[in-house]
């Protein structure tokens, strides 16, 4: 099974009510390289939007209305999944599961008509409570890549900070 690092950044909280406007996946590797990733971006689905969170994204309404229409960016996506997945489903691991897992899995069901991760996902910051033994560990200073809200910055330090844990005696095998 592959395991896929994935971050999103929307315009509002509430999923089909606002919109996600960019979204990365990183690949694991075995051997600490990220050379498999997916970068994305979505146009709005809808009229509705919060000024603050879209900004989070770095994206004017303006330039997301620009935006390649969901069902392009997100066929695009699970495709890369299914053709870069090996031995089994693919796993996704996120920071915050409950906002990207949800994002991601709305948008292929709706767009794609599927779950290319199944029903199931990983929290980075509760594998690294379960290793150290430790509700409160502070696991993001692990990542090397600075969190920007770009996507794919975050994501690949997330993957970073995710490396870091096997590297400590994680037993998780990315290939």
């Amino acid at each position: 099974m592959s395991y896929y690092v994935v971050d999103i950044e929307s315009d509002g909280p509430v999923i089909g009510k606002n919109s996600m406007v960019c979204f990365a996946a990183v690949k694991m590797d075995e051997e600490g390289r990220f050379n498999a990733s997916f970068y994305g971006q979505t146009s709005p689905i809808s009229k509705e939007f919060e000024d603050e969170a879209l900004a989070i994204s770095g994206f004017s309404r303006e330039e997301h209305e620009k935006f390649p229409k969901p069902e392009k960016t997100i066929v695009d996506y699970c495709k890369w999944v299914k053709k870069t997945n090996t031995k089994g489903r693919p796993i996704l691991l996120s920071d915050n599961n409950q906002y990207d897992g949800a994002w991601i899995e709305w948008y292929c069901l709706n767009y794609w008509n599927g779950r290319p991760f199944g029903w199931s996902s990983r929290r980075i910051g509760d594998l690294f409570a379960g290793f150290y033994n430790n509700m409160y560990y502070r696991w993001k200073k692990h990542r090397k890549t600075r969190h920007s809200h770009d996507p794919l910055d975050d994501a690949l330090g997330n993957a970073e900070a995710l490396l870091y844990l096997k590297e400590q005696g994680l037993k998780i095998n990315f290939e």
